[in-house]
């Protein structure tokens, strides 16, 4: 019985290990500060010069100002990732702050590589994920100020603003370079075009709505 037990303990052990470095490793350093003058190819950035670091690695200032949404969806995205804060590389974590204008829309897309933990400083916000396949499941909620929603890795998901006024939402992910992709610019504003009449067959609509709606893109 005792042995089953010790071998539990390490079949458990062995598969939180796993999760653990599934996605981005740990740091095998107090700090990996993005050399952004390397042309080495690593799976993140090659380290600066330990002696060169300065302060400013690990700092960025504009998170306070507001975002401009005057644009086709009402919002804004404002990232604060390892392409701004060189200090993140290797560290798994960035954060973003969300602008939305009355009704403005963060359109459905996924981050392949990171979890998202988000908050409502102001203004209300309907959120949600769906379902990886069969389900495909609607998880939403409305969020108002204070509020805290979580988007798991690499599902589709969204935010709207359903105020009459401005919203303003921080989130935090994952990755010090989690990615997005944006459902409706991967799929019909891809370049080169996926063919209309395998999205016609995929949408289940007739060739010429595809065509249209890639005009658009």
């Amino acid at each position: 019985m005792a042995k089953h037990l010790v071998l539990l303990s390490l079949a458990v052990v062995f598969t939180f290990s796993c999760l653990a470095f599934a996605y981005e490793p740990s740091p095998l350093q107090d700090f990996c500060v993005a050399d952004t003058t390397s042309s080495a190819r690593v799976n993140g950035l090659a380290c600066k010069d330990h002696m060169k670091v300065q302060a400013d690695d690990f700092f960025f200032s504009g998170l306070h100002i507001a975002g401009n949404t005057s644009n086709a969806v009402g919002s804004s995205i404002k990232p604060v990732n390892v392409a701004q804060i060189p200090g993140l590389n290797t560290l798994g974590v960035s954060m973003v702050r969300l602008d939305f204008a009355p009704w403005g829309i963060n359109p459905p897309h996924t981050h392949p590589r990171a979890s998202e933990i988000i908050t409502v400083v102001e203004g209300s916000l309907e959120v949600g994920f769906v379902t990886s396949n069969p389900e495909n499941r609607l998880i939403t909620k409305v969020l108002k100020k204070g509020d805290v929603f979580v988007f798991p890795v690499g599902l589709v998901h969204f935010q709207r603003n359903v105020g009459y006024g401005n919203a303003m939402a921080l989130a935090v992910l994952s990755s010090q370079n989690p990615g997005a992709i944006t459902i409706a610019n991967a799929v019909v504003g891809s370049n080169p075009s996926i063919g209309s009449d395998i999205l016609a067959k995929a949408f289940q609509v007739d060739k010429k709505i595809v065509e249209q709606i890639q005009s658009k893109f």
